[in-house]
């Protein structure tokens, strides 16, 4: 069971293989290998990665 890296919910819905969200915080999250990319909704539904906030590895382009 998948439980949301940012609120700690358990409340995880399936929008598609490997593509989560949850009913917490509203976020989305894609399973990535051995970790989750983190993604907010924003109003036009498009996303936007949350991924600096969670990990350190990431880099800014």
């Amino acid at each position: 069971m998948i439980t949301c890296p940012n609120c700690r919910s358990k409340d995880i819905g399936i929008i598609a293989p490997e593509h989560y969200y949850c009913w917490g915080c509203y976020i989305e999250m894609k399973q990535a290998g051995d970790r989750l990319d983190l993604f907010q909704v924003e109003e036009d539904g498009s996303l936007s990665s949350l991924n600096d906030l969670f990990y350190e590895d990431v880099q800014s382009l």
